[in-house]
């Protein structure tokens, strides 16, 4: 039975969201054969693993740049160009949900699985590449991929209670969404790598070098991202 005050169309909207998912939950659990996966997939999800193969491939790109030669930058600039593919699956993968009427609760994980991939740990692993290298360096940036893994893991459990408009969306961010941390680090170590300022160039060079602590304070630019990622009193009002 509806809720007293409740629009029908609302009401209707949510029983066949139910629906749909009751019926994937049902197909993933069948022991139906080696491929029923598949069956179970929604276009919208396959879509989102667009944006897992994107952040995979952008850091298969920083582990090639690392293992060649520093002044051939080609596969450096392959793992900043994966990225923006990334951010667009996963844009996309949203519109065709609600354009099909089809949301997925595999669809939601895969969903926070991916952004892990393409916007937390392939920044990560591009800044690692242009030099970000120390103990401390690794220790940090590790720091930033944890906030982005725990900032998913919070928006999975509280999205149904966070405020909701008319069309059933969140009316706002808890904390800096992950693809934007993402974007505001690669944005720094994208000019950065345009500018020559890598490796033994980074801008304000390193601290308490030649020591197990030394680090570059330029990598405290993710530290400052990834704390504002867990952030709980950042509130970023949704488009």
């Amino acid at each position: 039975m509806a809720k007293k005050g409740a629009p029908e169309s609302s009401v209707d909207t949510t029983a066949a969201v139910d629906s749909a998912q009751q019926k994937q939950a049902m197909l993933l659990a069948q022991d139906t054969g080696h491929f029923s996966l598949i069956k179970a997939m929604h276009l919208a999800d396959a879509i989102t693993l667009g944006n897992g193969l994107s952040g995979f491939m952008s850091i298969l790109s920083s582990l090639k740049y690392c293992s060649g030669s520093p002044a051939d930058t080609l596969n450096l600039w392959l793992a900043f160009g994966f990225i923006p593919f990334g951010l667009f699956f996963d844009f996309f993968d949203g519109k065709v949900a609600r354009w099909r009427n089809k949301s997925s609760l595999m669809g939601q994980e895969l969903d926070s699985l991916a952004d892990l991939v393409t916007f937390g740990v392939s920044p990560a692993a591009a800044a690692f590449s242009i030099g970000f290298r120390t103990p401390v360096d690794q220790l940090l940036l590790t720091f930033y991929v944890l906030c982005g893994l725990t900032r998913l893991a919070r928006f999975n459990v509280t999205v149904a209670m966070l405020p909701k408009d008319k069309t059933g969306k969140s009316k706002y961010f808890e904390g800096v969404p992950v693809p934007f941390a993402c974007f505001a680090t690669c944005a720094v170590t994208a000019t950065w790598s345009y500018m020559g300022l890598i490796h033994d160039k980074l801008p304000f060079a390193t601290v308490l070098t030649g020591s197990f602590l030394e680090y570059h304070p330029a990598v405290l630019v993710f530290v400052v991202m990834g704390c504002s990622m867990v952030s709980k009193t950042i509130k970023i009002p949704k488009p």
